[in-house]
């Protein structure tokens, strides 16, 4: 009695009946009218030619702005790579050596005595220095644009909204989208890439200092408020002392993001610098040589990473004592060190000048030679492996079953018969759903059931465009659906809607590979302290890698095509569906396992029934993440022939169309934020129900 009278409810009827009717009506209507199944050519409005419209009039107004700009940091960076390359490099290493005694102790010190080691041995020590003096000069820069940004949002509540919509957009904008205007505004050098990578950084900067600004314990406030501090006062002797340690964070993730950019900088840089050397290595097929260059950047960034945040950490920690040293003991230390690289360069210059001009002992040929004997003995299995991700998953999203299930691949197609078959599959787990109590998962089932017989490409842009909506208002409610429903109209009409599709069935495969393999590992890995071990620094490298060098072992093995960008995708988005799976498990209470065991449950059975469930929210949240990184990834991914957004941008950078490329970054940030939104507030719903 009380499932039927749950069934006769009118909101039950709506979601689980409503929903489905309405996609079913516009599923037929697309069949009958070509303004349903495709949004009308005549509708669309030429948002990329009124971009170039507006930055026509605006770019000459600050060019010389701009110019005095360049000129001033064209001499700041060329004086500090000129420092650091004048410097020989048993210098800079037992500089770099002493700080890791500082930050790290003996652990820090092999790790940077490796970093040192690979980087002078592979023959890229000079273009490192380039890199690292872009990175020097960028940080600054971001750290302050952040801090300000962070500081306005705490003082001003009412604009903390509209400066976390910012953030959000600043930190999903694809990075190749930033290069547009800039080319424009800089021209094509170092310092277009200077201010790209300080743009790109400013995002974990900013949040950072918000979030410990407005985490301060307000009994701190108060004490600071009944001794009569100012509001200036109280911000410098107590809240700014007490985010210090969300600072740092900050800090530390504005340094890590300016790395991460760097590659992508250097397309317009356009000077000798690490990420030039995996670019020109990739234009030639010299994959050996991107492969080193590109772990040159991983060396740098994990030293850079454990550096920043010993010393930041120890600065938190430290409650008592003598504070850190100065701006006068730090000009010291750099300027002795400058005197001792100037007497080591003339007092050996034959020791110095071998290692400085030599390329290396790496041999990149014969690493190219044995990576493609691999691919030759292995092509087989690869070939296999990439028909099987085509033929099962990405053809059905992009197609739907209609149009993928053939003889040759599944052994059969989907005759009348086999629809019926399929149609009924999905009323009777509908049903289920139902009589579970599940109205809203009852009408997503039979939803998802006719998204995937048609596939997302052919899917008319009305139903399209209401299961985002319902998606949306069920997860976070009216506000959030609301701003789907805007935003899906902005995509629709710039035109870009199949771009916008292609890009979504692309993000779906890559999170069903990286959430089965990664949730894999990370259940291994939760349960195995030694594998746990094992797959941490994979996991480091993987985060610090930049992203174009997920392309090199994408194309090694798969050759130039929409499948190696997924690989690529999935390599780069795969580590936080490892981490949140571990942590997730591991954050599972040891009674409730206890219990678990005491009833009779197998380890299996706790797993599948007691800790997947429990970390649910946890694995959401990695989710999330895995959707966020995997969308970053997109642009770089059209580099190796991805039909989606970050094709359309990867054109417009070729035709210097900045139009075309600030539209469909902004199409990308809608997409991303709205994914963001509905993964959280899914998430925040499952944690309110523990």
């Amino acid at each position: 009695m009380k499932r039927f009278e749950l069934i006769c409810k009118a909101p039950t009827l709506l979601q689980a009946v409503g929903m489905p009717v309405l996609v079913l009506v516009c599923v037929g209507a697309a069949k009958l009218s070509p303004t349903i199944a495709s949004f009308p050519q005549a509708w669309t409005i030429p948002v990329p030619t009124l971009v170039n419209s507006a930055l026509g009039w605006l770019f000459p107004t600050i060019l010389p702005i701009t110019s005095f700009v360049s000129r001033l940091a064209a001499t700041l960076l060329a004086a500090l790579i000129g420092t650091l390359q004048f410097l020989p490099w048993p210098v800079v290493g037992a500089a770099i050596l002493l700080i890791s005694l500082k930050a790290g102790g003996l652990r820090l010190i092999a790790i940077s005595v490796g970093a040192v080691a690979y980087i002078v041995l592979t023959g890229f020590w000079q273009q490192s220095m380039a890199t690292l003096s872009l990175v020097i000069l960028a940080v600054p820069l971001s750290v302050l644009i952040g801090f300000v940004l962070g500081l306005g949002g705490f003082f001003m509540p009412r604009m903390r909204n509209a400066l976390e919509l910012v953030f959000d957009f600043m930190q999903t904008f694809p990075a190749f989208a930033y290069l547009l205007p800039l080319l424009l505004l800089f021209g094509f050098g170092p310092i277009a890439g200077l201010v790209a990578t300080a743009i790109y950084a400013i995002p974990p900067m900013a949040r950072c200092t918000l979030s410990g600004l407005t985490e301060v314990p307000s009994e701190r406030r108060e004490v600071a408020e009944m001794n009569g501090c100012t509001s200036w006062q109280r911000l410098v002797w107590v809240e700014l002392p007490s985010a210090r340690p969300m600072l740092a964070l900050g800090f530390n993730q504005t340094t890590m993001a300016a790395l991460s950019m760097v590659i992508t900088a250097s397309i317009i840089g356009g000077f000798d610098d690490v990420g030039w050397a995996v670019l020109s290595g990739l234009r030639s097929a010299d994959l050996g040589k991107s492969l080193m260059a590109g772990l040159v950047i991983v060396m740098i960034s994990i030293v850079v990473d454990r550096i920043t945040g010993g010393l930041l950490g120890s600065a938190e920690s430290r409650t008592t004592g003598k504070p850190m040293a100065g701006w006068p003991a730090i000009l010291l230390a750099s300027a002795a060190v400058v005197a001792l690289g100037a007497v080591t360069r003339y007092a050996l210059p034959s020791l110095v000048a071998g290692w400085n001009e030599s390329r290396g002992v790496v041999d990149f040929q014969i690493l190219n030679q044995g990576l493609l004997a691999f691919v030759a003995r292995y092509s087989d299995v690869l070939d296999a492996i990439k028909n099987a991700v085509l033929y099962y998953f990405v053809l059905p999203l992009r197609v739907g079953l209609s149009g993928a299930v053939l003889p040759l691949t599944w052994g059969f197609s989907m005759t009348p018969g086999v629809t019926a078959v399929y149609g009924a599959l999905a009323a009777i787990l509908s049903a289920r759903q139902m009589l579970k109590g599940r109205p809203a998962a009852a009408g997503a089932t039979i939803c998802l059931a006719m998204l995937l017989y048609t596939g997302l490409v052919a899917f008319p842009w009305p139903g399209a465009v209401a299961l985002a909506a319902w998606s949306a208002w069920r997860a976070a409610g009216m506000r959030l659906a609301l701003f789907t429903v805007l935003s899906f109209g902005f995509v629709l009409i710039t035109g870009l809607w199949v771009p916008f599709v292609k890009s979504l069935y692309l993000i779906i495969v890559a999170v069903v590979l990286c959430a089965s393999v990664g949730g894999l590992i990370g259940i291994i890995a939760a349960r195995n302290d030694r594998f746990s071990a094992l797959i941490r620094p994979i996991n480091d490298a993987l985060q610090t890698m930049p992203q174009f060098v997920f392309l090199i072992p994408a194309l090694m093995f798969f050759k130039v095509g929409e499948f190696s960008g997924l690989i690529a995708i999935s390599l780069y988005a795969v580590v936080p569906a490892i981490r949140y799976t571990e942590a997730g498990l591991r954050s599972v209470s040891t009674n409730l396992l206890e219990t678990a065991t005491q009833i009779g449950c197998t380890p299996l059975q706790s797993m599948l029934l007691v800790q997947l469930p429990t970390a649910r929210p946890a694995l959401l949240l990695g989710l999330n993440q895995v959707v966020m990184a995997a969308i970053t990834m997109l642009p770089v991914a059209a580099t190796v022939g991805t039909a989606e957004l970050g094709q359309q941008i990867y054109i417009a950078l070729g035709k210097a169309d900045a139009g075309l490329g600030i539209t469909a970054g902004l199409v990308f940030c809608l997409l991303a934020i709205n994914l963001d939104r509905i993964l959280r507030g899914v998430a925040e719903r499952l944690r309110g129900t523990h």
